[in-house]
């Protein structure tokens, strides 16, 4: 899968997810409880650029960290220094709900 991040004070940045990750994301990622979660503001648009570049790296690891109303995750990537985000709660669901989205266009190799 495809993700492009939106980071403030720089330029976007694409990363290319495998299912794997984004089945453990789905697995682990908190579901929002919060009936007044207000949702993000838009993200940026995946373009045929970003899927053409030979320069978008592969996440091969996910670290992620708990913070109050905040998840950081750092992706381990195959060519690049590793990328860390910081996503608020709105975000967190967002992602989520586009993750679940795609499932049924991945296929999870280590479902039992």
């Amino acid at each position: 899968m495809l993700v492009k991040f939106s980071n403030q004070g720089s330029s976007d940045v694409c990363v290319f997810v495998p299912a794997s990750i984004v089945f453990w994301l789905l697995k682990h990622l908190p579901i929002n409880q919060d009936p007044a979660l207000q949702a993000p503001a838009a993200g940026p648009q995946i373009t045929q650029m970003d899927w053409d570049s030979p320069n978008v790296p592969r996440a091969s690891t996910v670290n992620c960290k708990v913070l109050p109303g905040k998840i950081s995750m750092t992706f381990n990537l195959d060519r690049k220094p590793d990328l860390t985000v910081i996503l608020d709660r709105g975000n967190v669901e967002l992602m989520r709900q586009i993750m679940l989205a795609y499932t049924k266009d991945l296929i999870d190799l280590e479902a039992q």
